[in-house]
């Protein structure tokens, strides 16, 4: 079967457009000096409640006590799972239930109980090992 012009102009325009449609959600990433203050860090423990391991960062949520003794909710972002990885995690490195330690997180511009891992930041497991957040 031989492709005409119009048919030919018509498959690169669709392989093109779908190559501009993959580009729309890279737009959408978030810059972390928007949100987060690197100067700003802290170090907190809890136990993990929850573990998003999507892209592009992964989130790990838990529960600690604040200076009043309350329980409240902390989720931290942290890298692509592709660098934790590369970094010596794996997706059940971290469970449900365990009580970490993250050291050296950037705290949320907006004052919300969030907070993203910078280069530096480590999480310390019940183990004792310390991996990279990023």
């Amino acid at each position: 079967m031989k492709l005409n012009s119009t048919r030919l102009s018509l498959i690169a325009g669709a392989v093109l457009a779908s190559g501009f449609l993959t580009v729309v959600p890279a737009l959408a990433h978030h810059s972390f000096e928007a949100e987060f203050d690197g100067d700003k860090t802290a170090t907190v423990t809890g136990v993990v409640t929850k573990i998003d391991w999507t892209n592009p960062h992964a989130w790990v949520y838990m529960n600690i006590k604040d200076e009043a003794g309350a329980t409240k909710t902390f989720a931290v972002e942290l890298g692509p799972p592709y660098a934790l990885v590369r970094n010596g995690w794996k997706r059940d490195t971290v469970k449900i239930g365990d009580t970490v330690t993250v050291q050296g997180a950037a705290m949320a511009k907006d004052g919300s109980s969030r907070a993203g891992s910078l280069p530096s930041t480590r999480m310390m497991l019940t183990s004792g090992e310390k991996l990279p957040m990023r």
